[in-house]
């Protein structure tokens, strides 16, 4: 029996090594620069490692998912099971479904792990679903996993795997915030003993919980992404869940660019108003963007707090993930890597964004359909316009630090654009920043008064000086 894996990190090195020791052949792909597990077979692409499987199992993340069945479904031999065992949402496990009974013969199995796989390795809970859900308990219960066979439904796996990350992930992000809050108040140690003595596995579930939510933030982020859409879909309030996966978003950051002094609702009033070029001035002309940067409909005007995005040249799948976890008063920045050639946005997703409150974007990249936005009074500032659409594919990260106009942009910073362009003002100086732009302005209008006062004293009643 073979088994192909694509994707050889943490979970693929312990189902290899699960599947070595029940005398299975492995191959293996991973694009990264990740360690090949021990007895793996590693092959040059996805499309080798799957050739004469009898299973295949998918453990590339859920961004790349559906473009790695597309490449490999036509290299499937018929009795192949396709497992894809990422934690996406249910219409992504039945698109990959799709493709895999468009492009061959091979049976897909919507598969979920229910548990640690650290903790518990190759013999972690499994649920399945699809018309291979009965050959993955067949095979996942010789490594000594109980799997739990949902039906024929691809996404009724993935559906049950998001319902428990509601409540999983959710008391990770809860556990950070109460110990970094012990932590700030000098009684760290009480607080761990007081969580440890709720938890069933005491200060080992803690630790774990804890550790894990930094270490695996982007895929939290992004599984508790799909969770929420899945609340969505359910009819209900998905704010929750929302805060939850932009909390694990931000989490992905080093810890020390974590903000400690945001930008306060009084302080974004403050800088209503406030021209651009004042806050360069105040700030010896540091964090203004390149002037390729401007706003692409004229009376643009807009100050919020950035919600960072970093996508691949003229893909704006990340985008769309900013703006389902975007709060009232964001304003989101794209690192776009300047490209031109396709729109990172347009009407159909700025209307998204200005219905969850966002007050405007600022993109290293271009926009399209201007009348619109324009109609719409959503401020956009891009790098250029064309009428092409985007890809949709990733890869991209949300929360990160970017570089955007030659200037660094940290998650809540603070950000105003305006006609002469954009400016970025640090979260921690923001305040400072506007008592010294606002001194910029008074002393401003001080002078114009003086020169018109000058030249009114200078003019002679028949006009002459």
């Amino acid at each position: 029996m073979k088994v192909g894996i694509l994707g050889l990190g943490e979970a693929g090195a312990v189902y290899a090594a699960g599947f070595l020791k029940n005398g299975w052949q492995v191959a293996g792909y991973d694009p990264g620069d990740v360690a090949t597990p021990a007895g793996v077979e590693r092959m040059a692409s996805a499309a080798d490692a799957v050739q004469g499987c009898d299973l295949v199992l998918g453990l590339t993340g859920a961004k790349a998912a559906l473009a790695v069945a597309e490449e490999t479904a036509p290299h499937l031999q018929a009795t192949t099971v396709y497992a894809d065992m990422n934690a996406g949402a249910p219409e992504l496990k039945r698109k990959i479904a799709d493709v895999i009974a468009g492009s061959s013969s091979a049976i897909f199995a919507d598969v979920s792990v229910i548990g640690s796989v650290p903790k518990y390795r190759h013999g972690t809970a499994l649920v399945a679903s699809g018309q291979g859900a009965s050959v993955i308990a067949d095979h996942f219960g010789t490594l000594g996993a109980p799997v739990e066979d949902l039906g024929a439904e691809p996404g009724a796996a993935s559906a049950r795997k998001l319902l428990r990350s509601l409540f999983m992930k959710g008391l990770g992000a809860i556990i950070v915030e109460a110990v970094d809050a012990g932590r700030a108040a000098g009684d760290e140690p009480w607080v761990r003993t007081q969580i440890a003595a709720e938890l069933a596995g005491g200060e080992a579930a803690l630790e774990r919980l804890y550790e894990g939510t930094y270490k695996h933030a982007d895929r939290r982020a992004r599984e508790t992404s799909a969770a929420a859409e899945l609340v969505t879909q359910l009819g209900l309030d998905a704010k929750l869940v929302q805060a939850i996966s932009q909390f694990h978003s931000l989490a992905g950051r080093p810890q020390g660019l974590r903000n400690t002094a945001p930008v306060t609702p009084e302080v974004l009033t403050g800088y209503q108003g406030l021209p651009t070029a004042n806050i360069g001035d105040a700030t010896e002309r540091l964090g203004l963007l390149d002037s390729g940067i401007s706003a692409i409909w004229p009376g643009a005007r807009a100050v919020g707090r950035a919600l960072t995005v970093w996508t691949r040249a003229g893909d704006n799948q990340a985008i769309h993930e900013a703006v389902k976890i975007a709060e009232p008063g964001d304003m989101i920045v794209v690192n776009g890597e300047g490209d031109a050639s396709r729109a990172l946005i347009g009407e159909l997703i700025a209307e998204r964004a200005r219905a969850r409150g966002v007050v405007g974007m600022v993109l290293d990249g271009a926009a399209r359909d201007v009348e619109v936005l324009a109609e719409m009074g959503f401020p956009v500032w891009a790098r250029a316009v064309t009428p092409a659409g985007p890809y949709k594919f990733g890869p991209g990260r949300v929360g990160v630090p970017v570089a955007v106009g030659g200037v660094v942009c940290q998650p809540g910073d603070l950000v105003v654009g305006d006609g002469d362009g954009v400016a970025i003002v640090p979260a921690d100086r923001a305040a400072s920043v506007l008592a010294a732009a606002r001194e910029v302005e008074a002393e401003e209008a001080r002078r114009r008064s003086s020169i018109r006062a000058v030249a009114a004293a200078t003019v002679t009643p028949g006009g002459a000086s």
